[in-house]
């Protein structure tokens, strides 16, 4: 596939960003031996970039897959927000994926300039670690125009990863045009940008074609992060990413892919996953999570959080 240079450090990356969210135990819960087969198979035709962050839990999918292929561009973000917790973060990434260098490390879910300075501390710590050469490029992750606009404004960022799509679903803060000028901003400022929730976790499938079509043809978007959970839809894409029209066998198991957020009927209630679901998909009615799906993105987000483990996108 063809590479393109991702922002100012150097990084030449596919177009396609693999999404490993997907398959990690927010998710599917694939083995790491399964995922790496897919990173694997997706790295064989050509993908060179991959997305994780410490939350999915697949970092021990992406090390087997860099066993094989070891070149792959990886990127990956944190919560962390102080010096000591960032420390952590990196040595986990690096135990995890069992290489030293970063190639991307993101503050994860950032929401404005204030939410930068809280982890000031944090990104000070990448910021170093990159002077070092031990991270090539830093930068943060949002679902916040806010977010891009305060990535856009502030001193050596290099990256940022936003959501946006054709129907601005699960952009917090504003709506599709007014993301799409934050994008032009950073874009025009010389960060790198990378695009998420192209379909809009799972509400754009049934109108994918024009959905990625948009998103590839925005301004400013680098590249566009994609979860795939099979080889179909890994070929699915891979052709799309390319201008060419998928073969029907990959179009027809892709068509039918539909992912759900589950609540278990084992639900306490507790509302831990109410107050974490940035998006505002969760309430709590008679002593239960009870799920807005028009308003859910199918982060999973939700699930880490749970005490009783009865969140789950499937």
């Amino acid at each position: 596939m063809e590479k393109i240079c991702l922002g100012a450090r150097g990084l030449w990356v596919t177009r396609l960003l693999f999404g490993t969210l997907t398959m990690g135990p927010l998710q599917r819960n694939l083995p790491a031996e399964e995922g790496a087969a897919l990173l694997c198979y997706a790295a064989a035709r050509g993908v060179n970039f991959v997305d994780t962050a410490e939350i999915y839990g697949t970092y021990p999918h992406v090390r087997e897959a860099l066993k094989k292929y070891p070149d792959l561009v990886v990127c990956t973000k944190s919560y962390a927000y102080d010096l000591e917790g960032a420390k952590r973060s990196v040595e986990k990434a690096q135990e995890g994926m069992g290489r030293e260098r970063i190639d991307i490390f993101l503050l994860h879910e950032q929401e404005s300039e204030h939410t930068l300075r809280g982890h000031a501390q944090a990104l000070a710590h990448y910021l170093s670690l990159r002077e070092a050469g031990v991270i090539g490029a830093v930068g943060v992750s949002t679902h916040h125009v806010a977010g891009v606009l305060a990535a856009a404004a502030w001193p050596g960022l290099d990256i940022v990863f936003t959501i946006i799509n054709e129907r601005g679903l699960g952009i917090v803060d504003g709506g599709r045009a007014d993301m799409e000028r934050a994008v032009a901003l950073a874009r025009a400022n010389g960060l790198g940008v990378l695009a998420m929730k192209a379909l809009g976790g799972g509400h754009l499938i049934k109108r994918r074609e024009s959905a990625l079509a948009y998103a590839l043809n925005l301004h400013g978007v680098d590249a566009v992060a994609i979860g795939m959970q099979s080889e179909a839809e890994i070929d699915y894409n891979i052709a799309r990413f390319e201008g060419r029209a998928p073969g029907e066998a990959c179009a027809r198991a892709t068509r039918d892919a539909r992912r759900s957020l589950i609540v278990q009927d084992w639900c306490e209630g507790c509302g831990a996953c109410v107050r974490r679901c940035g998006q505002k998909a969760l309430a709590l009615q008679g002593g239960k999570a009870v799920l807005h799906a028009e308003s859910c993105v199918r982060c999973g987000y939700c699930a880490a959080v749970c005490p009783a483990f009865c969140l789950k996108v499937i």
